[in-house]
């Protein structure tokens, strides 16, 4: 697992990350451009350019292509534990499932500990099969797994808004 990135963040930062997340394809250029408009920062595209490159590679984003969720179904996968051969078989199924093209997103949760996956399917019965196929490489590990369809969905994004609370 990553650890938190060691990052001091400034005004330019916050402001970079606000207009990436209103569109994540702008330009460095065009970049600049929108921080001087939008928020009076007046900062040359190079610098813009070797700013977003350093967040990148320290961590402090990730850039992700998500496909527009009107070609898959979205489901989310909660897997229980049988503890009887956790210790054993646990890695396996868990690389299973992070590996796996379908996974989109992947994390633990507390409380009654599961892991928890939101996997994209063509169709049902694809997402059955895999379950199925889940089920007969690492049944011994797993006490259930509860499936629930995501249909509609209404917002798929990170609200550049989300930055003013770093």
């Amino acid at each position: 697992m990553d650890e938190k990135p060691d990052w001091e963040f400034d005004r330019r930062d916050i402001c970079m990350l606000k207009e990436l997340a209103k569109e994540p394809q702008l330009s460095s250029r065009r970049l600049a451009e929108r921080l001087a408009e939008n928020h009076d920062i007046d900062v040359s595209h190079v610098t813009v350019s070797e700013s977003v490159r350093e967040m990148r590679e320290r961590g402090v984003f990730r850039d992700a292509i998500l496909v527009n969720e009107a070609y898959f179904n979205f489901s989310l996968l909660e897997f229980t534990f049988d503890p009887t051969h956790f210790a054993e078989h646990w890695h396996d199924a868990m690389t299973y499932i992070r590996d796996d093209e379908r996974t989109l997103f992947y994390c633990l949760s507390n409380g009654t500990y599961q892991w928890k996956s939101i996997m994209l399917f063509t169709t049902r019965e694809g997402e059955s099969r895999w379950i199925h196929e889940f089920y007969k490489r690492h049944g011994e590990v797993v006490d259930g797994i509860r499936s629930s369809s995501l249909h509609n969905v209404i917002k798929f994004r990170t609200d550049p808004e989300l930055f003013d609370h770093l």
